[in-house]
């Protein structure tokens, strides 16, 4: 059996950069599930349509189609039980619906306006870039260039943010506990996205995510660093 994965790429088709494609992508790492990518771009939903979804990532699993990063990872838990769990149990996989959350407004959200232009201007082919100004501009309220201007002031609001992540790394070295398990995966999904797109620097090489961050890197045989991107 193939299992395939739609991840987003932009002008690069070895560059995928979606944070949530990438917690998919380590959650099938954890799991030692082999997986066939395939390369999606924002406006080549007509792809994905016959799968019910118009957003990556999508799994094709044999004959089962899982969409959304959670219901996928909480799908590979529960088909592959005999697998390394990604969550230790009913109480890790509670613990990691929260943090889910909090990946999504802290970690995607505080990113999203300081490598938005990035992605824009150095990532995208022509046509996924009158739908990514359009669509990305509608949300923030304000233009590209704009958001842009402001990212030396947003960077010290995004890194204290990151407070409750580093008191926990005083402790142990990965979300996890002594090993990482789908909650880093979350939070790191994010950092890896901004890692493909943008050269801007998001942490100190003396602060404990930082270190963090480089684990995860190095993680299943480098999986993430040996993915283009830049070394911030």
């Amino acid at each position: 059996m193939v299992r395939k994965l739609y991840e987003l790429v932009g002008s690069d088709a070895t560059r995928p950069f979606s944070p949530y494609c990438w917690r998919t992508r380590l959650a099938l790492a954890h799991k030692g599930l082999d997986v066939q990518t395939i390369p999606w771009r924002f406006t080549e939903k007509a792809a994905i349509a016959p799968h019910g979804s118009d957003k990556v990532p999508v799994l094709l699993d044999g004959d089962k189609t899982v969409v959304d990063s959670w219901v996928i990872a909480t799908y590979l838990e529960d088909t592959y039980p005999d697998r390394p769990s990604l969550f230790g149990g009913d109480g890790g996989r509670a613990m990691a619906r929260m943090i889910n959350g909090w990946g999504d407004v802290v970690i995607v959200g505080g990113l999203f306006p300081l490598i938005v232009f990035d992605i824009y201007q150095n990532h995208l082919p022509a046509a996924d870039q009158a739908y990514f100004r359009t669509t990305r501009e509608a949300r923030l309220g304000r233009t590209l260039e704009e958001t842009a201007a402001t990212r030396d002031k947003g960077i010290e609001v995004f890194r204290k943010s990151l407070d409750p992540l580093r008191l926990m790394l005083r402790a142990q070295p990965f979300i996890g506990g002594a090993a990482p398990n789908y909650a880093d995966y979350i939070v790191f999904g994010g950092f890896q996205w901004a890692r493909a797109t943008s050269p801007f620097k998001l942490l100190k090489e003396e602060d404990a995510v930082y270190a963090w961050r480089e684990r995860l890197l190095d993680a299943f045989g480098g999986l993430a660093r040996q993915s283009p991107g830049y070394e911030v």
